[in-house]
């Protein structure tokens, strides 16, 4: 079927995955809200609304999926808008701030986010992106198994 009204019929499943992640309250857009329960209040309001503003190209207040899409592929910049955006993530999964994604950083994230995940299975995610269970994933571990 062709889209007759110039709509997307498409997603990349790796992007929605990620807007899913970001839309806390499940409305269909990021909010200024939805990313401050994100960065958990790790971060500043100024950074926030920089956020938002940068991605809303319609200047509604809100980041919409097309506009999460564009900023995350677009205007040429695509592998280092996509690498901020997973930095982000591994920051907020690092919950200690060692530099590091291990067990009990992980498996906090992926309650959080509403999966469970035994400790083996938690292992198992960590020992693919590392190469070793225990040591933990490092953000260029991270960024690898991502290119994937």
């Amino acid at each position: 079927m062709c889209p007759t009204n110039g709509s997307r019929t498409f997603e990349n499943p790796d992007l929605r995955t990620a807007f899913d992640v970001l839309d806390a309250d499940r409305d269909g857009k990021i909010s200024y809200d939805d990313l401050r329960a994100f960065y958990g209040g790790r971060s500043e309001e100024e950074v926030i609304g920089s956020m938002i503003s940068a991605a809303d190209s319609n200047k509604n207040g809100y980041v919409e999926y097309e506009e999460f899409e564009r900023v995350v592929n677009g205007s040429g910049k695509k592998e280092k808008a996509k690498n901020v955006l997973m930095e982000d993530a591994f920051r907020v999964m690092d919950k200690d701030g060692d530099g590091k994604v291990g067990v009990e950083d992980l498996k906090s994230y992926l309650a959080w986010a509403g999966f469970e995940a035994s400790d083996d299975d938690v292992r198992a995610m960590i020992g693919l992106a590392s190469g070793n269970d225990d040591e933990g994933v490092t953000i260029d571990s991270f960024l690898k198994i991502l290119a994937i």
